[in-house]
């Protein structure tokens, strides 16, 4: 098996739906029915912009073609990729395999301007549907120059079996906890700055569980945007931090060890992430994070 290229093999999807805050388009939902099979195929969010119109998203990256805007995407679920690209192996280290799984959409429960909730289907490579999601993506205003993006995910399993959600960590690669929530912006002329409460640098914070964490970049065309993440629900999974070999961030459900999911059982997990033009200080980025985490609160107690 060959490794997908950008343009070749890949499609990009017009968007189905936009959010919108303050009556401007922030972000944009695309199905990803049409990516090749070796991307893993998923419903994902690009572009996301900020009030000004810089994106902070990126999708089909050359450095990780798999990568797509925000989403949602586990490297290993019982075997099965729903991550997209090569599988780590142990002892034999990233690997093709023809293992990839696509996550199907199968309706709208509900859809707005600020957001919608989507019925998904995880399809593995044999056919079998082995858990059904339902995520929940709203927008809101966070003073003058931010705004959150709120994304709830239940994931159930719906198969014969118990469910083994795993990672490159949990199958030997030290270090490579990914795999949940998954955020990729865009590469700029140099790394963004990572920082979150007491905290610095992309060392500090990978395998954290920072109460939030912030990525701060410049796009090639010298406009400053400002990602600010936090853990909205009531598990707080250790961050999975990129700065310096890409931008990106992620919550990841199998840090160092698999997470079991048993026959009916439902993992929920909910991140925040505030979108915002310029740099604030990072005083500035705990207020706005404070902020983001008390309009963003779940009336059922998620949060």
């Amino acid at each position: 098996m060959t490794e997908p290229t950008p343009g070749a093999r890949a499609a990009e999807e017009t968007a189905v739906t936009l959010l919108r805050c303050r009556d401007r388009a922030v972000a944009a939902h695309n199905a990803g029915a049409d990516l090749d099979p070796g991307l893993s195929p998923r419903p994902y969010l690009h572009p996301v912009r900020t009030f000004a119109g810089t994106p902070v998203t990126e999708t089909l990256p050359a450095d990780h073609v798999h990568h797509l805007g925000v989403s949602v995407a586990v490297p290993d679920v019982s075997g099965a990729n729903f991550w997209g690209g090569r599988t780590f192996v142990r002892d034999r280290g990233p690997t093709w395999l023809p293992n990839h799984g696509r996550q199907e959409h199968r309706a709208w429960e509900h859809r707005c301007d600020s957001g919608h909730t989507e019925l998904i289907a995880w399809v593995g490579p044999d056919g079998t549907e082995p858990i059904t999601e339902r995520r929940t993506v709203a927008v809101s205003a966070i003073g003058a120059d931010a705004w959150a993006l709120d994304v709830d995910v239940r994931l159930r399993n719906t198969g014969s079996e118990e469910l083994s959600i795993a990672s490159p960590a949990v199958n030997g690669r030290p270090g490579a906890g990914y795999g949940g929530f998954f955020w990729r912006a865009p590469v700029a002329a140099g790394p963004p700055r990572c920082f979150g409460p007491g905290a610095e640098g992309e060392e500090a914070l990978h395998g954290s569980r920072s109460p939030w964490l912030a990525l701060a970049g410049t796009s090639p065309e010298g406009a400053a945007w400002t990602l600010v993440f936090l853990a909205a629900g009531a598990v707080r999974d250790p961050w999975f931090v990129r700065a310096q070999e890409y931008p990106g961030v992620g919550a990841a459900l199998a840090w160092d060890r698999p997470l079991v999911v048993p026959r009916g059982g439902e993992v929920r997990r909910r991140v925040v992430t505030l979108v915002a033009d310029g740099h604030p200080g990072p005083g500035e980025v705990a207020d706005l994070a404070a902020a983001a985490r008390e309009c963003a609160a779940d009336p059922d107690g998620a949060a």
